[in-house]
Parts: structure tokens; C-alpha cells; sequence
């Protein structure tokens, strides 16, 4: 579904990736970890098709439909739930009662009933996601590429939205990018974890992870030896802080 091979990025002089390669085959999930400013959300952006001045390969399935969630949700301000949830189908010339009913289903799966006509000012940070995740699924993706979803939710809210990806791919049967700084999230969404690092950025460290996703998997034994491996991983890979650091 998903072929990186020998990825190459600059900004200017200065090197962002340096023969990145990696797969994700369909239906499969892949979490990225890495310290700021390591290039996960370039990557996505490569991916998505938004950033095409690369050298090597990253190529999504030519038959493949992908959509993007970003970190800020993305949302149109002036338009109510219901708009910016169907708003993909319209652009693509979809009758407005198909488009309706299409946009009835998503908010039912989603569990936004009664805040078709809300506008984003009126809704929490968890409503705004779902929100833009439906928006996301509404025209039936193969593949869905996430920018730290979840980052500015709070706790319970993250981990339900956590909890819902999982059942939406199994139902959806979507292949998921995600790009997290959350070890424990990266651990229970990514049925494959990469962590990068390094300068120019590189992959430092691979895990598989067939437990991933489950309820009850957060308290398993597996969940946390995965995790401490992972922490390390990222720990090691990170840059190092100046000797005269104030910290």
C-alpha cells in the first residue's frame, strides 16, 4: 500500500532524511515517534502528496484514496458540523440528499448525533477531533494519515478517541500513518512502530507489535515491556541537551 524507498529531503543546506525506507502493507498501522523537529510531519506531507521536492521514493498505491487529519483539527469556523463533515463529497459533485445521508452515518458512527447544526466555537477539543476524523472517513479512504490527532486532548478524551481508531480501521479497513510523541499511544495504535532520529534523520529503531489495539491491551504485561523498549529507543535517539543547558 505505502512504499518509502531511499528518502532523500532538504531544506536548503540542511538535510531533513537520509535513505528513509520503509512499508506499510495494506490494512496495516504505522506509528512514527521522534523528537521534535525530526520530520514526522514533513513525512506525512510527503505521503499525502502535498510536498513533492524529495529525492528516492514514497509512493502510496495507485489505486489508493487517502485522506489527512492535521494536528489543528482543520476545521472551517464558518461552517456547522454537518458542512465540514461532508464537505470532501461535495467538492467531489455529490447530490446533496446522498451527501446528507452519507453525513448522517458518519456523525451516528461517530457519536456526534444532535450537533449537526453546532459550529466548531461550541464544541470541545474531543467533538472537534471526531469531527475531523469524519471528515476524514467520509469518502471511504484506503488510507489514513494522522498528524499528532490527539496531542492537545485531555486524558480520558485522548484515550477514548485512542480507543476508537482501532474499531473504526477493523470496520473500515483503512491503513493508518500516524505521527505521535506519545510512546504508550504510538504502542497501542501502531501494529508497527518506527522511531527516528539521528541528524539527518533516520530510522533508529523498528518494533512489531501484533497486540496492538485491543481494550484490554493497555494492561497487559506486553504493553508495558513494549513501552520501556520503545522509551529507550527514543531516549537514545534523541539529541543530546547542551552541557550549559539552564535545565
Amino acid at each position: 500500500m505505502i512504499q518509502v524507498h531511499g528518502l532523500g529531503k532538504r531544506y536548503g543546506s540542511r538535510e531533513i532524511f537520509a535513505d528513509l525506507s520503509f512499508t506499510v502493507p495494506e490494512g496495516g498501522s504505522l506509528c512514527l515517534l521522534g523528537h521534535s523537529g525530526c520530520g514526522k510531519s514533513t513525512l506525512l506531507h510527503i505521503l499525502a502528496g502535498l510536498d513533492r521536492l524529495y529525492s528516492g521514493e514514497a509512493a502510496v498505491s495507485a489505486a489508493a484514496g487517502f485522506s489527512y487529519v492535521l494536528q489543528n483539527y482543520g476545521l472551517f469556523p464558518w461552517k456547522n458540523v454537518a458542512e465540514n463533515v461532508g464537505l470532501p463529497l461535495r467538492l467531489r459533485g455529490v447530490a446533496r440528499p446522498v451527501r446528507r445521508e452519507a453525513v448522517a452515518r458518519m456523525l451516528a458512527e461517530l457519536g456526534l448525533n444532535g450537533l449537526e447544526r453546532s459550529y466548531p466555537s461550541r464544541l470541545s477539543g474531543g467533538q472537534k477531533q471526531r469531527v475531523a476524523i469524519g471528515r476524514a472517513l467520509i469518502t471511504d479512504p484506503d488510507v489514513l494519515l494522522l498528524d499528532e490527532p490527539f496531542s492537545s486532548l485531555d486524558a480520558i478524551t485522548r484515550e477514548h478517541l485512542q480507543n476508537l481508531l482501532p474499531a473504526l480501521r477493523r470496520h473500515r479497513r483503512f491503513t493508518t500513518v500516524l505521527a505521535t510523541h506519545s510512546i504508550e499511544e504510538a504502542v497501542f495504535l501502531g501494529r508497527n512502530i518506527l522511531v527516528l532520529g539521528g541528524s539527518p534523520t533516520h530510522i533508529t529503531a523498528a518494533f512489531d507489535n501484533p497486540g496492538c489495539g485491543t481494550p484490554d491491551y493497555r494492561s497487559s504485561d506486553e504493553f508495558f515491556r513494549l513501552s520501556r523498549e520503545v522509551r529507550a529507543a527514543l531516549q537514545a535517539s534523541a539529541p543530546a541537551f547542551e552541557e550549559n543547558s539552564p535545565c
